[in-house]
């Protein structure tokens, strides 16, 4: 019995397994082992870009929201009504004591 373990583990130093008969199988295997280890890698460091991507896109877009937060709000200070007079009130322009008028246009279809 010990003496086929000896005569195994030389074989395998060897490389018996690779040279030997039903080495076409043995060769098979190893290729399908490194094949799919190559996929492994490769889909790993594709998974990496990937979150990578997310991440650095979720920044952006919280640059952005706040972004627009900001834009909006300076928005809403200038549309409001006393700054808009502010604003004009070197130029001489002065609030109407009297609210417009609707004007209507209607076309007529010859």
């Amino acid at each position: 019995m010990t003496n086929r373990i000896k005569e195994r583990f030389v074989n395998v130093f060897k490389a018996e397994f690779l040279v030997g008969k039903g080495s076409y199988q043995n060769w098979m295997i190893i290729s399908l082992v490194l094949l799919l280890g190559i996929i492994m890698i490769y889909s790993g460091h594709l998974i990496d870009y990937k979150v990578y991507t997310i991440g650095r896109l979720e920044a952006e877009v919280k640059d952005l929201r706040s972004e627009f937060v900001e834009v909006r709000s300076r928005l809403q200070q200038v549309k409001l009504e006393s700054s808009i007079l502010g604003a004009l009130k070197d130029s001489g322009l002065k609030q109407s004591h009297t609210p417009p008028n609707k004007i209507k246009v209607i076309v007529k279809d010859e």
